[in-house]
């Protein structure tokens, strides 16, 4: 990539991750284009969509996720390991507001450039979710994705409610005593 599209790209995603913080997943590309003083074709010649440019955004926390899920494994009991990254994957998908919608949208849709990133937090999840229920630490009739929904809605509630009355810091172990085995 010649120096100065590589710096347009690198001033794409620096204002990309400012609007997102301000305005949510839903920021004007064309914005973004703007505070970046680029054309908008500047924008979509680097990410032809809004997830290709979000799946650019989010690829460190992502690969962060990943990597926390395989260190936990194997330093951490069961339970912890899975409160531990859930929490993580909780405070990575309520950064943007509209986030959440957005990457539960995406697990079914294999086309998206999101598509990747949302399967590998997904079988990060199955990982530690699984080795959680072998251990007896976590009902065994959970599915996966019933556990992938459950954290998506404490992400989206966390989203939603910030700064009233809902204290997130309260939801996650909510959920897990829920998800505790029965009898």
């Amino acid at each position: 990539m010649r120096a100065d599209a590589r710096r347009n790209r690198d001033r794409l995603l620096s204002e990309a991750r400012a609007a997102f913080l301000e305005h949510g997943t839903d920021a004007s590309l064309e914005e973004i284009a703007a505070r970046a003083e680029v054309g908008v074709g500047t924008l979509y010649r680097h990410f032809p969509t809004r997830e290709a440019l979000l799946e650019t955004v989010l690829r460190e926390r992502f690969d962060a996720l990943a990597a926390a899920a395989r260190r936990l494994v194997d330093s951490r009991s069961a339970r912890e390991a899975l409160i531990a990254w859930t929490g993580d994957f909780v405070e990575t998908t309520t950064v943007y507001r509209g986030l959440t919608a957005a990457l539960t949208a995406t697990l079914r849709d294999r086309t998206s450039a999101l598509h990747a990133s949302c399967e590998a937090m997904r079988e990060a999840g199955t990982t530690l979710l699984i080795r959680a229920q072998e251990a007896g630490d976590v009902r065994a009739d959970v599915t996966p994705m019933e556990f992938l929904a459950l954290v998506a809605g404490v992400s989206w509630a966390r989203e939603q409610m910030a700064g009233g009355e809902l204290r997130g810091d309260r939801l996650l172990p909510l959920l897990f005593e829920g998800l505790e085995r029965l009898g």
